[in-house]
This record gives structure tokens, C-alpha cells and sequence, in this order.
């Protein structure tokens, strides 16, 4: 589960490198940026429900924290954290 700062989001494109474009759960658009941590080791696609962390300078950024897998994410789904 997200903590303060940070809020659920759908991957909605893949901008190049290791930017996606995320559908944020408090209505933004942002730019993500994947962090060298997770690069290779987690392959992100689009649709996928991650957790976001907006930078505290650019709103319209954020870091992605963690990819939830097929399985979490309808999980999440049906508790009602996401839509």
C-alpha cells in the first residue's frame, strides 16, 4: 500500500528509456521515471498498476516504487483502492 506521499497509478504509455506516462489515482497525468533499481530486474508494461512518488519540486513527475503484478492488481481492484 502507497504511503503518504505516494499514490497508485496506471501505466499508460512508454515514452523511451526508462520514462512511462502514468494515469495518477488523485487525477494527474504524470511523466514516471523507472529508477536504475528496477530497470532490468522489472519489465513494465502498459496497463500496469504501480505505486508512484510525485517529486516534491515537479508535480507533474514522480518516481515509480513498485509494479503490482496481474494478481495484485485485480485484487486491489475489487477491495476498491483502484479503479
Amino acid at each position: 500500500m502507497p504511503s503518504d506521499k505516494q499514490v497508485f497509478a496506471v501505466v499508460t504509455r512508454h515514452e523511451g528509456g526508462n520514462h512511462v506516462r502514468l494515469q495518477c489515482q488523485d487525477g494527474e497525468t504524470r511523466m514516471g521515471r523507472i529508477p536504475g533499481r528496477m530497470k532490468y530486474r522489472t519489465w513494465i508494461n502498459e496497463g500496469d498498476v504501480v505505486i508512484a512518488e510525485p517529486w516534491d519540486w515537479q508535480d507533474e513527475k514522480a518516481n515509480v516504487e513498485w509494479r503490482y503484478d496481474e494478481q495484485d492488481a485485480q485484487q486491489l481492484r475489487q477491495e476498491g483502492h483502484i479503479e
